[in-house]
Order: C-alpha cells, then sequence, then structure tokens
C-alpha cells in the first residue's frame, strides 16, 4: 500500500462493493446494455487473450470477457468490491492489491491488454498516476494494449474537478514507453472532441 487513501476510498470507505453491484443489477434488469466496456476490449483481442482488469470492482467486465472466451485477472484496492466478484466467479483470479505497488503482486509481464475503466486514473490516490500508468505498461507484453476511460470534467466524475487532464495522462503514457492508437468519446466508439468530458484512450506498447 502507498500509505494514501485513493480518491475511491474516500468518496465510499471501501464499502462500496453490493452497492455497485445492485446499480448495474437494476441497470440490466431495465434493458441497459452493461457490457458496453467488455465488447470494445473485446473487438481489440484476438481469442483467448490475457488480459489484466486493473482497479476491476466487482468484477463485471473481467467476469463478461472471461465469458468470451479470454484469460482475466483483476485486482483492486477495495475488499468489498473484491468479495462480489470473488463470490460471481470464483474461479477467476481476483487480487487485492493497490495499482501504485503493482510489481509487488508478482505478475508476469505478458498482458495482451491491461484495462483500467471506470474512472480508475482519476480516482487513485493523489501524486500517484504516473507510477501506476507506468506499473500497467510494464505488464504488457511488447504490442500489448493499454485501454482506459476516464472522465475529464466534473459532470463525468464523482468529483468537484478533474484532478488530471488529457493531456498529463499522454505524457504519462508517453514517458511509461506507450503510443496514443486510438481515442474515443464513448465506449461505443463515437469520435473524442477535445472539448468533451470523457475520453476512451487505447495507448499500445510498441512490439519488440
Amino acid at each position: 500500500m502507498t500509505g494514501q487513501r485513493d480518491r475511491w476510498a474516500e468518496l465510499t470507505g471501501g464499502q462500496a462493493g453490493e452497492e455497485y453491484a445492485q446499480r448495474f443489477a437494476r441497470l440490466a434488469e431495465s434493458g441497459h446494455d452493461i457490457h458496453g466496456e467488455a465488447s470494445f476490449c473485446a473487438a481489440l483481442l484476438k481469442p483467448a487473450a490475457r488480459v489484466l482488469d486493473a482497479g476491476c470492482g466487482t468484477g463485471r467486465i473481467a467476469i463478461r470477457l472471461a465469458e468470451l472466451g479470454h484469460h482475466c485477472t483483476g485486482v483492486d484496492v477495495d475488499s468489498s468490491m473484491l468479495a462480489v466478484a470473488r463470490r460471481e466467479a470464483p474461479a477467476q483470479d481476483w487480487l487485492l492489491g493497490d495499482l501504485a505497488r503493482l510489481d509487488a503482486l508478482g505478475l508476469d509481464p505478458d498482458f495482451d491488454l491491461v484495462l483500467a475503466a471506470g474512472n480508475v486514473i482519476p480516482l487513485l490516490a493523489p501524486g500517484t498516476g504516473e507510477a501506476v500508468v507506468r506499473h500497467l505498461a510494464a505488464a504488457l507484453r511488447p504490442g500489448g494494449l493499454l485501454v482506459t476511460g476516464m472522465g475529464l470534467d466534473a459532470a463525468h466524475l464523482p468529483l468537484d474537478e478533474a484532478p488530471v487532464t488529457i493531456t498529463e495522462f499522454d505524457q504519462w503514457c508517453s514517458r511509461a514507453g506507450l503510443t496514443l492508437r486510438q481515442r474515443y468519446a464513448t465506449w461505443s466508439g463515437d469520435p473524442y472532441d477535445d472539448d468533451g468530458g470523457y475520453a476512451v484512450s487505447v495507448h499500445t506498447r510498441p512490439a519488440a
């Protein structure tokens, strides 16, 4: 652990797992597609790819990707969220860990895709963003993809203001050896606008 609480913990007290799961269950019951992130990632992957869901929460995305035939590992610092993931998919790999210390988990650096959805990047502990991006990049195989989704303004975040700009994030990625491949405004692939409030980014680790 870094010794500093992340913004998610400050917002929820680390006890949001069941409430979060129920929220998406209600959305699914009302006919909403709750698998947009998984569908987006699946379109980028070859069969039976290795995926690291960084900040996996209750496992919604990783479980869906596993149903689609991929090998998924989920990591989260919130034990209440992981408890739901482990209950829903006990055979999958769920790891309790701080993304700022991802290297301490001993993961093999051969993931085809690393995902940080659900505003993971903006909700990190202050001052840890660049280190987290560096660890996520290091988990990728050459040619692997880092896929992120993040709010860029208060309307798309549970915060009064965005703690990181898209320019700053791209700089972190560049210093971690990643190159921007694609950027969208939504998980449905809508075109990105510099004035928009949300960004779905695909960065790649260059092939060796």
